[in-house]
């Protein structure tokens, strides 16, 4: 730690903008028994500035099945709370992206997440999402809005910052999931590191790393429980940005059970194959449902305490070193 970023974590640290995630609840808005409205309750019961919500958590009940009427109203409810909406969408084609920004505009959402999911040699990959990116800058640069990539999985750091920066356009940034790099078999804050410039939101989560050949898979575990480098990629999230925080939103995203295999490998040739996959889900219990449902809750809960918990852990940390 250096004195300045003792400086940046001790001034932030208090009012850091920790956003609810839907996908804590993933279980529960697949049964919905957790509806969107129901989001934007705990949010603020909690004491969270925002929520992150996908346009289909809630089933029947999602976003994306509302109307005009509907939407807005969701958005109002925000508004009373004054919670902030981040809108999030699991492909990069043009009919998504329409969708996700008509939803987002009509909640009145300030940012839209979302991640490509092509198959395919990687630079034919590449090139179709940078198609995708010149089609989200054509048509909604001026909407208002901001626009995140998320490291997902399949696509290295380096891939990712040479797409933002051929995109060429500021409203689009990229979001850092605290395990996503792992099955591009990259290290957790090597990947920070290579994305750190152009980094304004987060997924926080915890996950064991699963060594599967030369590659790397992770399953989601309970906040401190895994073996990610948790507080370590905090501290240097917190202290991006000279004068003022560069990160703009911490999605609270406990996701327990979530599984992932390995993408890329260590032996993997100049150009390889990426495979098609569906977009994330966790599987649904087939037994005791209410338990789990229940757990889930709990799970979601309990890492807002221990995410706050390390925040104020690190800001210890910065005030002994000041001293």
């Amino acid at each position: 730690m250096t004195s300045d970023e003792a400086r940046r974590i001790i001034e932030r640290a208090d009012n850091l903008p920790l956003y609810l995630h839907a996908y804590a609840y993933h279980l529960n808005m697949r049964f919905e028994k957790l509806l969107p409205g129901d989001l934007l309750d705990i949010a603020h019961e909690h004491n969270l500035p925002g929520v992150k919500i996908h346009v289909l958590d809630g089933e029947t009940q999602s976003l994306s099945t509302m109307n005009d009427e509907k939407l807005a109203e969701f958005g109002e409810k925000a508004t009373r709370y004054n919670l902030d909406i981040n809108i999030e969408t699991s492909a990069s084609d043009n009919k998504t992206l329409d969708d996700a920004v008509r939803i987002a505009l009509k909640t009145g959402a300030s940012s839209v997440r979302f991640y490509p999911r092509y198959e395919g040699a990687l630079s034919d990959v590449l090139k179709t999402i940078a198609a995708d990116l010149c089609y989200l800058k054509e048509h909604y640069q001026h909407s208002g809005l901001t626009f995140v990539l998320e490291q997902h999985e399949d696509l290295k750091s380096h891939e990712l910052v040479e797409l933002i920066k051929n995109a060429g356009f500021p409203q689009l940034t990229l979001l850092f999931d605290f395990g996503n790099m792992i099955n591009a078999c990259e290290l957790p804050m090597d990947a920070l590191s290579a994305m750190q410039e152009h980094i304004t939101q987060v997924h926080i989560k915890d996950a064991v790393i699963l060594e599967e050949g030369q590659g790397f898979g992770h399953k989601a575990c309970r906040s401190g429980e895994g073996n990610l480098p948790f507080k370590e990629m905090l501290q240097a999230l917190i202290c991006l940005g000279e004068e003022r925080p560069q990160v703009i939103s911490y999605g609270l995203e406990e996701e327990v059970d979530y599984y992932a295999p390995a993408f890329r490998f260590a032996d993997e040739v100049a150009d390889p194959w990426i495979p098609w996959r569906q977009m994330s889900e966790t599987p649904l219990p087939e037994n005791e449902i209410s338990a789990r449902l229940a757990l889930e809750k709990e799970d979601a809960i309990n890492q807002i305490n221990y995410v706050r918990k390390i925040i104020n852990e690190i800001k210890t940390e910065a005030i002994q070193f000041s001293n």
